[in-house]
C-alpha cells in the first residue's frame, strides 16, 4: 500500500481496561468502518505510513465519542499504552464505496476553491467538523476563509480537476 491508498481514520486517544483495548478518536462517521478482520496501519504523525505497523481488528464498538478497538497482538494495558497518540490508517479499498456527493477529507485537502463571483479563493488547507456541517479552511497567503461544506455554499467538487466550486453570500 502506498500513502495515497491509505486514509487517516483516527487517532489512538487512550486505553480502556487491562486487556489491551484502545480508545480511538475516530474521523469516520460510524464504527462500521472498523469491522472485525480489517487491517489497520498505526504510525506516528510525521512518519511515513509505509513504516507503520499493521494490526488486524478483533473487535470494534462505539464508545462515548469514539470507537473502542481490540487489536490482534495487543494483549495487555502496556501494549495498548504504547499505541496512544498513533494515527490509525486504513486502505481505501477496504472501505465501502462512497455515496454520491461525499468525499474523504484527505482527498479534498489541497484542492483549489473557485467562487462563482470572487474567483480563486485559495486552497483547502484543513477541514474540521462542527455540529451542523464540516468546515473547509481555505488559505490564500495571509487570508483564511471558513466555508461550510453545505450544498448552499459548495456547488460541486471535481477531484480530477482539483477544484471545489463555491457560491458564497456577501460578507462571508
Amino acid at each position: 500500500m502506498t500513502s495515497p491508498d491509505l486514509l487517516t481514520m483516527g487517532k489512538v486517544s487512550g486505553v480502556h481496561g487491562l486487556a489491551g483495548n484502545i480508545k480511538l478518536w475516530s474521523f469516520a462517521e460510524s464504527a462500521n468502518s472498523f469491522k472485525k478482520g480489517r487491517t489497520l496501519i498505526l504510525c506516528n504523525e510525521n512518519e511515513d505510513p509505509g513504516k507503520g505497523k499493521p494490526f488486524v481488528i478483533q473487535s470494534a464498538s462505539e464508545w462515548k465519542k469514539g470507537v473502542l478497538l481490540r487489536l490482534k497482538g495487543v494483549t495487555d494495558r502496556n501494549g495498548a499504552e504504547a499505541l496512544v497518540g498513533k494515527l490509525v490508517l486504513m486502505d481505501k479499498a477496504a472501505l465501502p464505496e462512497l455515496e454520491d456527493d461525499t468525499w474523504y477529507w484527505q482527498d479534498l485537502k489541497g484542492l483549489k476553491v473557485m467562487d462563482t463571483e470572487r474567483g480563486h479563493l485559495g486552497e483547502i488547507e484543513d477541514i474540521f467538523p462542527t455540529g451542523a456541517h464540516d468546515m473547509l479552511v481555505v488559505n490564500k497567503g495571509e487570508q483564511e476563509v471558513l466555508i461550510p461544506m453545505h450544498r448552499h455554499f459548495v456547488l460541486g467538487v471535481d477531484l480530477e480537476a482539483g477544484v471545489v466550486e463555491t457560491r458564497l453570500p456577501e460578507g462571508l
